[in-house]
């Protein structure tokens, strides 16, 4: 009895030893601890390991839209798509380089088509190679009258359309080509007064290599008025524009290629556009000159500034977006000029603008997109037309300095454009500059006009420089 209580009086002291020791070590820790907070700590910074590697430069590539097309004209197919008028097209490579090759795309949804043209240019001494082209055709048939424009692009993984209408008497058509060798499929987002949605027709489009597919516009915006559609493409990047025509009670009113409009941005220029119907003027009383704009991804609100060209008080106009919503801004009864448009937003948007020549037999329309900055020296294609002439915006606060020459180099003109202007030059037709900027802000595009006869299309800034790459290896 007397040795248990002592093995338990043993034990308890031990325990509450190693308790107090325990406590003791704790309280040593926290202490070290403190201490080791106030003391600096020695580091060891280590920059990242970075290879700056210039990718090999690739071919350069563009693709043209094509011949304009006709629907419905063999009766017992009123959907077949055959072909209306032929396209001339102007393409230059920039100086020293071999001209492009160009291969004929197959037309897999027009009888008889003979397709778009794509032109490849391959890389000189280890440097990608300059390119550009451009493409006109006209149409004096009982149902597509008109002259119609437009530049042959890049294809792109992402592209926005904003243009055309799917209203009784439209005769809208979309066009993808994949110029590539491998097979592309193509995601079709149809911004419309219900917000953006994705038809059964508009999801998982294959487009095989080297072929254009042509949708009617109508089997994936039926009704609407003023749609916006997005293009995203998988496995191989897309070529997409848009045919628009009209006709009013049975007189075609006029047809045009659209091409691609700058990505959404918070700012927005289209450098030039012309009015020819006067107010007063038969047919005036419709709009003939309409802005559209879409909000993709917030409501915005948008200040919409148009400014006549040859002098002239500009008008001003808010507007308020819906995202996701298309918006169609009536801009008055324009008098007969030039005119640039300036969009200011919240939020990144879409735009292009629509004007006509008039509302009656023999008239014509055109819309006229969003270009991209031009920060690089660029070729310009001017395709065969009626009195072509370039138009070159500056929306930055200095002076641009902009030199044009022929594609050989041989000095054109220099043409100074001040801040918050646009200088226009006449040029010749079916020919190819290159067009260099110094200071500024600069987008241009090249419009045309004649009897009977409205056009337009951007400059795209040159796809030739491959920047260089940095890799961060693991």
């Amino acid at each position: 009895m007397t040795d248990s209580r002592a093995s338990r009086r043993r034990a308890s002291g031990l325990r509450a030893v190693r308790a107090g020791a325990g406590a003791t070590v704790l309280g040593l820790f926290i202490v070290g601890v403190a201490a080791a907070a106030l003391v600096p700590w020695p580091t060891i910074a280590r920059e990242p390991v970075a290879v700056t590697a210039l990718p090999e430069p690739t071919a350069s590539i563009l693709s043209c839209s094509g011949p304009l097309l006709a629907a419905g004209r063999d009766a017992g197919d009123a959907a077949r798509l055959t072909e209306a008028a032929a396209t001339d097209i102007s393409a230059a490579t920039g100086s020293d380089a071999p001209d492009a090759t160009a291969e004929r795309l197959a037309a897999a949804d027009v009888a008889d088509g003979t397709g778009p043209d794509a032109l490849t240019a391959l890389p000189i001494d280890g440097t990608r190679t300059d390119i550009a082209a451009a493409g006109s055709a006209s149409a004096e048939d009982e149902d597509l009258r008109g002259f119609a424009a437009s530049t042959c692009a890049p294809p792109l993984m992402e592209s926005w359309l904003v243009g055309g209408s799917a209203v009784t008497g439209a005769s809208d058509l979309l066009l993808l080509a994949n110029p590539a060798g491998v097979t592309a499929e193509v995601d079709l987002t149809v911004y419309g007064a219900d917000g953006p949605t994705v038809p059964a027709a508009a999801a998982g489009i294959i487009i095989p290599p080297r072929t254009q597919r042509v949708l009617p516009l109508a089997a994936l915006a039926l009704g609407e008025e003023n749609p916006v559609v997005r293009v995203n493409a998988s496995g191989a990047p897309v070529q997409a524009s848009l045919q628009a025509s009209i006709t009013r009670t049975l007189l075609p009113g006029g047809v045009d290629q659209v091409g691609v409009t700058a990505a959404p941005a918070t700012t927005q220029v289209i450098p030039a556009f012309t009015v020819t119907v006067a107010p007063g003027e038969e047919g005036a009383s419709e709009p003939a000159t309409v802005l559209r704009l879409l909000a993709p991804s917030a409501d915005s609100e948008v200040t919409v500034e148009l400014i006549p060209i040859a002098g002239g008080t500009p008008e001003s106009h808010a507007v308020s977006l819906a995202a996701g919503v298309p918006a169609q801004v009536e801009l008055g009864a324009l008098g007969a000029g030039v005119y640039r448009v300036e969009v200011a937003a919240e939020e990144p948007v879409v735009t292009a603008v629509w004007t006509t020549t008039g509302f009656g037999e023999g008239d014509d329309f055109s819309w006229h997109t969003a270009p991209s900055v031009i920060s690089v020296p660029s070729l310009v294609a001017v395709a065969a037309g009626p009195s072509p002439v370039l138009a070159i915006s500056n929306e930055g606060e200095d002076e641009a300095v902009v030199t044009l020459s022929g594609v050989s180099g041989e000095a054109v003109s220099d043409v100074r454009v001040a801040p918050g202007t646009t200088a226009r030059v006449p040029v010749e037709d079916a020919s190819v500059y290159r067009l260099r900027a110094d200071g500024g802000v600069v987008r241009a595009n090249v419009t045309y006009r004649g009897p009977g006869a409205l056009a337009g299309y951007d400059v795209l800034p040159a796809d030739a420089a491959a920047e260089p790459v940095v890799v961060y290896p693991q």
